[in-house]
């Protein structure tokens, strides 16, 4: 059996991944989304399968987290950051805790600490609980893992690349650690993780005590993007556990090359051993088709989905993008899914979003406006707040947008409250159509190219998605959505 990268598409980043029994649990940074970190279940490593969320509304900013088990329950430490709605003023780490990885989840835990990100949990040698955090640091937890002893303190400096490798910045983070045999082990990120697609990599130390001496492995880096033409940029973020069979395989993230607008993708190879105790990342290409960790079933290819919206849920596909604490209360079932307006225009309004790992897809919406008051709704692709482009109606004329601003453009569309509404994103180039009830599709006359909808561009950690809004004073109603990645 064979696999293709990703294992799970669409912007996923900074996985985190804890085996437990037979099974593999993974979430990944849900960044200002709502609900926030979802789960995915695996048996396989290869096909992942959505079981919940586990963070009902994040405090913060939700970064790269790390999931724990200890005597029995299990623990997400989480570094929230401060967004105009928080009531943080700087990072800070949290922690929630559960029976099982099922749930259910406790409300966030503050554990004090601040100005730090990326934490990392380990048992030492000692049985005790420490917290690793970017930079490298480490703390000491109380044995019920929710709360601190003490402050950080500075336990390993990293592994220092050539001056001439083309890099983002140093950003030593993302620490990650396990057990084997007399060693511990540290896998690390340097590099940073946009930036130019050389930068991103994975670095692995290791140490007979979680307090150190930390010994650089001879090889590193172990996983980095050394050319432009690969297929998967900016490496890093790892996490390196033992397979099905007892083999060992590397989940880690990346941007595809001439993809960025997907994010960062959930990227698996296989992990070697050498003869004296240190990992080696022995794929020789992973954009190429790889052998699957042993028994791995058939791999699922992407497909669509149609929903009424009448039974919507949020998580699987769904989520609010910087949302407020009471965003949920926006929606109502009521023959469809009903959205009460938010806003001035897409820019002020919290859109439900869609994560995509297509390259080409289509999205269609029944878009009805209700009652009297000034409302817009329509579809969109959506970056962030100052990124996206797509159309809507207000009952009057159609709004079009194109790199988060409205566009002088006047669609001679008739001012229905009614219409459905199509958008389709072939490779970067989007084409719209509209239709009122009971006439043709029209192409809407502007097309847009989204290839620098990125990161890089925007400057902000986030991808480019389907979406639906609703702005104005009043309600709108979705039925009938369809979404169709197309070959």
């Amino acid at each position: 059996m064979h696999f293709t990268n990703p294992v799970l598409g669409g912007d996923r980043p900074d996985p985190s991944v804890i085996r437990v029994g037979d099974e593999y649990w993974m979430t990944y940074s849900s960044f200002q989304a709502a609900p926030g970190l979802p789960l995915y279940r695996s048996t396989d490593l290869v096909n992942w399968t959505y079981e919940g969320s586990a963070l009902p509304q994040p405090l913060g900013n939700t970064f790269a987290v790390d999931i724990a088990e200890h005597d029995g329950r299990f623990f997400i430490y989480i570094p929230f950051i401060p967004t105009p709605w928080s009531e943080l003023t700087e990072p800070s780490i949290f922690v929630i805790h559960a029976p099982s990885m099922r749930g259910p989840w406790s409300d966030p835990i503050d554990l004090g600490i601040r100005g730090a990100i990326d934490p990392g949990h380990v048992v030492g040698e000692d049985g005790r609980r420490y917290l690793f955090v970017n930079g490298i640091r480490m703390v000491r937890l109380t044995d019920d893992g929710l709360a601190t002893v003490g402050e950080l303190e500075q336990v390993y400096d990293g592994w220092r690349y050539p001056d001439e490798w083309v890099t983002e910045a140093y950003a030593l983070e993302g620490p990650k650690l396990f057990h084997r045999g007399e060693w511990f082990y540290l896998v690390s990120a340097v590099g940073g993780t946009a930036g130019p697609p050389t930068g991103h990599m994975v670095i692995v130390a290791r140490s007979r005590s979680v307090h150190g001496p930390w010994e650089n492995h001879p090889g590193n880096p172990i996983a980095r993007t050394q050319d432009a033409r690969e297929r998967w940029w900016s490496r890093g973020h790892a996490t390196i556990l033992r397979g099905p069979a007892g083999d060992w395989w590397m989940l880690s993230h990346g941007h595809e090359h001439g993809f960025r607008t997907l994010g960062r993708q959930i990227l698996l190879e296989p992990i070697a051993w050498t003869d004296d105790g240190w990992p080696v990342a022995a794929a020789d290409h992973i954009g190429a088709r790889q052998a699957a960790p042993a028994g791995a079933a058939p791999q699922r290819p992407a497909s669509g989905f149609a929903e009424d919206l009448g039974a919507f849920l949020l998580g699987e596909r769904w989520t609010f993008h910087a949302p407020s604490p009471d965003e949920a209360d926006r929606l109502r079932i009521d023959d469809g899914l009903v959205l009460r307006a938010r806003g001035d225009g897409p820019s002020g309004t919290s859109p439900l979003c869609l994560v995509t790992g297509d390259h080409s897809y289509e999205i269609e919406v029944d878009v009805e406006l209700l009652g009297e008051d000034p409302v817009e709704a329509g579809l969109l692709l959506y970056f962030n707040d100052r990124l996206f482009c797509g159309f809507g109606i207000d009952g009057e004329r159609m709004p079009s947008y194109s790199g988060g601003l409205r566009t002088h453009w006047r669609e001679p569309a008739p001012p229905d409250r009614r219409m459905r509404l199509r958008i389709c994103n072939e490779e970067h180039i989007v084409t719209s159509w509209y239709r009122s009830p009971g006439e043709d599709w029209v192409r809407h006359a502007i097309r847009y190219e989204t290839s620098g909808y990125h990161a890089n561009t925007a400057g902000d950690l986030q991808s480019l998605r389907p979406a639906i809004y609703a702005s104005g004073d009043g309600e709108v109603r979705f039925r009938d959505l369809r979404y169709r990645p197309l070959s």
